[in-house]
């Protein structure tokens, strides 16, 4: 009886111990996987660059950039450019969009010119809609941050029918141009354009305050109407 009470214990033993590797490896698999991402995010000059610093973009593939176009501005102006680890790279205009329409500018560099950890790339833009609750994570050059989707009715009663795609985390995650990926299947989910804020009145002043509620990205499903047929992959 007691050999068999000793043996029916053995086989629990790897499981706790794969049960405890689990949770402890959550936060640091969880960030390995997000750094995976991290070679698709670039930085966005404007010539001479933008006072408000560089902007963002995501490789798309074929020496091909994604950004918001305000990011890029007037591009026959700004002559954009496209800085990777430092260096800059000339591009030419694929798509320009626009601020008030469709918020993403296509730029092109020399693909042979690019460092070789890019160039082999292709960027899956998602097929299914944004839900609400849904985890993502934002890239900038070097830095990953994790957020969810919001649902519309969190928004400004006049923002939700144009702006209906946000997350949440105003303050820690990628501003314009930023790429907003699903968590699961690491698919570019949409590129960062605007903060959405609301007004209200502080029940301590008495005073009008605007408050970031939101930030708007531009869907997968627009960026793949944008994106010629080639790019789409």
């Amino acid at each position: 009886m007691a050999f068999a009470r000793f043996t029916s214990k053995l086989p629990r033993a790897p499981l706790l111990q794969g049960a405890l590797l689990a949770v402890l490896c959550q936060p640091v698999c969880a960030q390995a996987a997000d750094d995976t991402l991290l070679p698709y995010a670039v930085n966005i000059h404007q010539t001479p660059m933008q006072s408000w610093g560089p902007g963002y973009g995501i490789y798309i593939g074929k020496g091909v950039f994604i950004t918001a176009a305000h990011v890029a501005g007037r591009t026959w102006l700004t002559r954009p450019k496209i800085a990777i680890a430092g260096s800059e790279y000339p591009t030419r205009v694929v798509k320009e969009g626009s601020f008030e329409g469709t918020d993403l500018t296509l730029l092109s560099v020399e693909e042979a010119l690019l460092p070789s950890r890019l160039r082999l790339r292709r960027n899956s833009i998602c097929t299914d809609p944004p839900r609400p609750g849904q985890e993502v994570v934002t890239i900038v050059p070097g830095s990953t941050v994790r957020s969810h989707i919001l649902a519309p009715d969190r928004l400004p009663v006049e923002a939700r029918s144009r702006f209906s795609t946000v997350i949440a985390d105003v303050a820690r995650t990628g501003n314009s141009g930023s790429g907003v990926f699903d968590v699961k299947r690491k698919c570019l989910l949409g590129i960062m354009s605007r903060k959405i804020s609301r007004s209200q009145t502080s029940a301590e002043t008495g005073k009008s305050e605007t408050r970031d509620v939101a930030k708007y990205f531009v869907p997968a499903a627009e960026i793949a109407a944008f994106l010629p047929a080639n790019l789409r992959f």
